[in-house]
Parts: C-alpha cells; sequence; structure tokens
C-alpha cells in the first residue's frame, strides 16, 4: 500500500511555473512577456469594459427589463415524472412525498428555493405530497387520484389600507 509521504503526480502531469524577469537567457527577461511601456505594462492594473476615455459598451447598449433581485428558482417536476419513478421504484407511493425524497430518488437533482408541482401527465397513484407549490391543475391531480397535497408556500397578507 502507498504511504502518503510517497505520493506524487503522475510523470509529466505538472510543469514547473514560468519565473519571468530573470534575464534574456531565460525567454521572459527583460519585459517579462507584458511588452514594452504604457499602462498595462505596470502592476496592478484592472481596466476590464474601459475603452480609452469613450463611453464603454455596456453603458452605450440600452436597458430594458428588470431583475428581480429576490426571484425565487424552483425543481419543476410534472406528474408523469413522479409516475415513471413510483413504477421504476425509486419512490415509494405508500409513504409521505416531499423534496428530500425526490431528490434521493433522482427525481429532481436540487431543490433550490423548493419543487413546484406542474400537472402535465397522468397520475394513477394515490400520493400524499409535499411541495413549495402547485399549479391547479396538478392539485387537481393528486385529488382526484384520491391523495392529498400540501403547498409550504407562504400566503402573501395583504397590506390594510
Amino acid at each position: 500500500m502507498t504511504k502518503l509521504n510517497e505520493l506524487s503526480p503522475s510523470p509529466g502531469s505538472t510543469k514547473n511555473r514560468m519565473r519571468v524577469g530573470r534575464g534574456p537567457g531565460s525567454g521572459k527577461g527583460k519585459t517579462a512577456g507584458r511588452g514594452v511601456k504604457g499602462q498595462k505594462a505596470r502592476s496592478g492594473v484592472a481596466i476590464n469594459g474601459f475603452e480609452g476615455g469613450q463611453m464603454p459598451l455596456h453603458m452605450r447598449m440600452p436597458k430594458r427589463g428588470f431583475k428581480n433581485p429576490n426571484a425565487k428558482t424552483f425543481a419543476e417536476v410534472n406528474l408523469w415524472r413522479i409516475e415513471q419513478a413510483i413504477a421504476a421504484g425509486k419512490l415509494d407511493a405508500s409513504r409521505p412525498i416531499d423534496a428530500k425524497v425526490l431528490i434521493a430518488a433522482g427525481v429532481v437533482r436540487r431543490a433550490w428555493d423548493g419543487v413546484k408541482l406542474l400537472g402535465k401527465g397522468e397520475l394513477t397513484t394515490k400520493l400524499d405530497i409535499t411541495v413549495y407549490a402547485a399549479t391547479a391543475t396538478a392539485r387537481a391531480a393528486v385529488e382526484a387520484a384520491g391523495g392529498t397535497l400540501t403547498a409550504t408556500r407562504p400566503v402573501a397578507v395583504e397590506a390594510e389600507a
């Protein structure tokens, strides 16, 4: 068995770093690969997007719309996908189903801000499912199959005027 002090990378998999500015014989002497003079030849320069005083492209382009910084991202699951997982034996329909169970079964990769149930496909199995949100068709399909659907999405409280 290999010992920790005997570990080393495979031959040829690593290279020594280039030491710049160490004389003309090194191939990277004098200007150290930076060209000649000017602001970019100096250290500590960060001029991304700078166009020499001209209005930068990202500022010339028209701005449209709004990006909500508080927007939530959901893992969306259709009914047919859950039915498929039950048929494959990955989900047990007799036990409660929530985001952790769906991730463990491989139905969704990650829950993000919550799981949203969509109504595409047929549902014939009785389920007890807990999700963040569900569409009206998904809710109707789960209840039609004799199951229960619990949505954990907080109800918005209307401000009194």
